[in-house]
């Protein structure tokens, strides 16, 4: 028997074996092989489908971060203006009340200062009194030390006295 040259018996039985096996194989080894070529295939696809929308997914994702910092960066760009308007507010509310409270004690201090003066007024004027009192009575004692001179000085006194009621 030569393998090179086969004889008839020998390819006869070759080609029932191979029909044999071809046959087993396209009932029930090529299904299961397509088969199982399909479900890679579909799970390959679908994959490749995933990674699609994962793409998509994160672009959109990197769009709504875009989206989100500029909004951020706005809401803090308006946070801090709002800040300074606060601190302006405050600052002009604070001088506002430091002029109210400036201008109040001037008042005061002013009021307080014209009765000080209306008191030291009265003081100096009573002080004058006094001593317009006091060196009157001075001179007229010396003036009336003399009799003389005092009898002169009550007829005087009874003459303006007289002279008054007739005038009114």
């Amino acid at each position: 028997m030569n393998l090179v040259t086969p004889d008839f018996g020998l390819l006869f039985w070759m080609v029932v074996i191979f029909g044999l096996v071809f046959f087993l194989l396209a009932k029930f080894g090529f299904p299961v092989i397509t088969d199982m070529v399909d479900k890679r295939s579909a799970k390959i696809a679908q994959s490749l489908k995933d990674a699609d929308e994962i793409q998509a997914r994160m672009a959109s994702w990197k769009v709504e971060q875009k989206q989100m910092l500029e909004e951020a960066r706005r809401e803090q760009a308006a946070i801090l203006r709002e800040a300074a308007e606060t601190k302006s507010k405050i600052v002009a509310d604070a001088k506002a009340q430091a002029r109210a409270e400036a201008e109040k004690i001037l008042s005061e201090a002013k009021v307080q200062i014209e009765a000080e003066k209306e008191s030291a007024l009265r003081d100096v004027r009573r002080e004058v009194a006094l001593l317009s009192v006091q060196v009157a009575e001075k001179v007229l004692r010396h003036e009336l030390s003399d009799e003389g001179n005092q009898r002169a000085f009550i007829d005087e006194l009874v003459d303006e006295a007289s002279k008054a009621q007739m005038h009114s």
